[in-house]
C-alpha cells in the first residue's frame, strides 16, 4: 500500500461539480491499493500517516502531528501511485488491486482512517474527482507500507 500525504491549509473534494468533502489544516492522503495488500499494511499507513510530526511547534521545528494543530485527514483513493512508466508511455498499473478486490477492500480503508480519532473526510471510490488543494510548505511524503520495518 501506498500513500501520498501532502500537508495542506484546506482542501476539497468535487465529483460532477459537488463538493463531497472538504476540511481546513490536515494532511491529504491519496491512498493507492496493492494487490496482496493487508489489513496489516493498511493499519501501519493510516497510523503512520494520522501520527506525522509535519506541523511546526513554536519553534519553527516540525515537531507537531494533525492531532496537536486541530487538523484533519482527507482520504482519496488513487489506484495510479501504482503505475509503472518504465517502459513506454503508457502506465501498467497490473501491480495496483484488482478493481472489484479494491472496492470491497475500501470500507476498511476509511473506518481505519476514521478510527484514528482525527476528523476525517473522504473521497469517492472510483470516482472521477477534482482534489482541490493548498499545500502548505510545500510538504509532502511518500509512504510505503513496503518499507516498513
Amino acid at each position: 500500500m501506498r500513500a501520498v500525504v501532502q500537508r495542506v491549509r484546506r482542501a476539497r473534494v468535487v465529483i460532477d461539480g459537488a463538493e463531497t468533502a472538504s476540511m481546513g489544516r490536515g494532511l491529504f492522503v491519496l491512498v493507492g491499493l496493492k494487490a496482496g495488500d493487508t489489513v496489516e499494511d493498511l493499519d501501519w499507513i493510516a497510523g503512520k500517516a494520522s501520527r506525522l510530526r509535519v506541523f511546526e511547534d513554536r519553534a519553527g521545528k516540525m515537531n507537531l502531528g494533525a492531532a496537536e494543530v486541530g487538523g484533519g485527514l482527507a482520504v482519496v483513493s488513487e489506484f495510479t501511485l501504482y503505475g509503472d512508466a518504465s517502459r513506454g508511455n503508457r502506465p501498467s498499473y497490473s501491480d495496483a488491486m484488482p478493481v472489484e478486490e479494491a472496492r470491497a477492500f475500501w470500507p476498511r480503508v476509511e473506518a481505519r482512517f476514521a478510527a484514528t480519532g482525527l476528523p476525517c473526510v473522504f473521497g469517492r471510490f472510483q470516482a472521477m474527482m477534482d482534489c482541490e488543494i493548498v499545500n502548505d510548505g510545500p510538504v509532502t511524503l511518500i509512504l510505503d507500507s513496503a518499507d516498513r520495518l
